[in-house]
């Protein structure tokens, strides 16, 4: 180390990498070194001399990775957690449920909060969140340390009459949604920290009118923001949007000017082959919600959809936030689709999903999702000292196969420990548990009360 090079603040030293970087993909034994919130080195010795002020971390019997990066979430959903999963489609638009409108701003800040937690100790260090609350909700997950991106759902339907099955929509309510949006960026949007960020999210083709649409698309070209929807998610929306715009929920977005390289489409399972088409031409961005569409007995056309052109990313939704896992979800829904284990989906391409390609797909490639000389310092560190992750034959096949979220044993954003041990160290694990249950409690016996009152 030369004198005109900067001290090293942090030293990851000894672990195994995957970095998925294709110039340098993986070091059995690699140091990498880390200033000022970046990776500044990696290489595959240990340095020469350490400056006494260094901090080292032993990842001797780890495997370290880039910090997932998690492009459709929605962390206050944790509330539905052990039921949304059996009731089918849209528990939102069920009676008896706790729906977006429910949670009061400290409700939204527990729920929340829980669900950064959640994803953070897993190994996410960028989550992209939609739901309610979002001037609250945005603060709480990133006080965890995880990077939070995510804006309050934007719609012109009167979401409180949808689960009564009324639909209607209101200007109104599209102009205070779009202003909360706009508020949200003068306060949280922060391209270089990149602590907190928005991204638009006009919540999906049949909650918005097209005018609706519109404004969103106007929005986002003034700021040069990304944008996040629901896309062909069920069969009652692509029938609704036939019905009322006479296209599908793909060419609707087309026609508004909203489907283009800024597009992060969430779901896409019930798209017809033109529509893939033009998805893909487009250069729109797949968030795949693996375990939750199949969890609900359905299949994105993964394969298809990616050999249109669509940029493949990964997304837990309201599931439970473990990207380990699903990998694995996502492998086998791309497996199945081929009837047979092929090249085109093996563990290196949805560990790419889970890093480069959510990366890319928010507009942040050029700063995180690799281990890259010069990125930002988003680490995970996975202990391999495991039954269930030996023996060491190939790494990344172990991790996507065996791996969990559970192995994560310390995380480092921006180049600052915000897990070790699994356990969190900005916030009070227990008294965040504590909150949300509180808060999930309170929702539900309201909800049920409701139910109660329409019986």
């Amino acid at each position: 180390m030369t004198e005109a090079e900067p001290i090293p603040d942090m030293i990851v030293a000894g672990g195994t990498l995957l970095t998925s970087d294709p110039e340098l993909p993986y070091l059995e034994k690699g140091w990498i070194i880390i200033s000022g919130g970046r990776i500044i080195g990696i290489q595959d010795c240990a340095p020469d001399k350490l400056h006494p002020s260094t901090q080292v971390i032993d990842a001797s019997g780890h495997v370290v990775t880039p910090g997932f990066v998690n492009v459709h979430t929605h962390a206050i959903l944790s509330m539905v957690r052990g039921v949304a999963e059996d009731m089918g489609f849209a528990p939102a638009y069920t009676i008896g449920v706790p729906h977006g409108h429910d949670p009061t701003p400290d409700e939204a800040y527990a729920m929340a909060q829980l669900g950064g937690l959640e994803a953070l100790c897993f190994g996410t260090t960028t989550i992209n969140d939609t739901y309610c609350h979002q001037d609250v909700a945005l603060p709480a997950m990133a006080e965890t340390g995880i990077r939070a991106f995510g804006c309050g759902r934007i719609h012109d339907v009167d979401f409180t009459r949808v689960h009564l099955g009324e639909w209607s929509y209101d200007p109104k309510i599209g102009e205070q949604t779009l202003a909360d949006a706009a508020e949200l960026i003068a306060n949280f949007h922060d391209p270089e920290g990149l602590r907190t960020g928005v991204v638009l999210a006009p919540h999906a083709p049949d909650t918005c009118t097209p005018d609706l649409l519109r404004q969103v698309r106007q929005l986002r070209d003034e700021y040069g923001l990304r944008i996040n929807t629901h896309v062909s998610q069920s069969r009652v929306e692509v029938d609704f949007i036939r019905e009322r715009d006479g296209m599908s929920p793909p060419e609707l977005l087309e026609e508004v000017g909203l489907l283009d390289e800024r597009l992060i489409g969430a779901h896409c399972i019930h798209v017809s082959e033109t529509d893939i088409a033009r998805l893909g031409r487009a250069g729109a961005h797949l968030a795949h919600i693996a375990k939750g569409n199949q969890t609900h007995g359905q299949i994105a056309p993964t394969h298809a959809l990616c050999g249109a052109g669509m940029n493949l990313a990964l997304s837990t939704d309201n599931m439970h936030a473990d990207m380990v896992e699903l990998m694995r979800w996502a492998l086998a829904s791309g497996r199945l689709q081929q009837g047979k284990i092929t090249d085109a989906w093996q563990p290196a391409k949805v560990f790419e999903a889970a890093t480069m390609g959510g990366a890319r797909a928010m507009g942040l490639d050029a700063e995180i999702g690799s281990l890259t000389v010069g990125k930002r310092a988003d680490l995970v560190l996975f202990d391999f000292r495991r039954p269930h992750l030996r023996p060491l034959t190939h790494v990344l096949g172990t991790l996507v196969h065996t791996g969990q979220g559970r192995d994560v044993d310390i995380v480092i954003v921006n180049g600052k420990i915000v897990v070790s041990g699994g356990n969190p160290l900005w916030v009070d694990k227990m008294a965040v548990l504590e909150a949300a249950e509180t808060a999930a409690a309170a929702l539900w016996i309201r909800a049920r009360a409701e139910q109660l009152a329409h019986s």
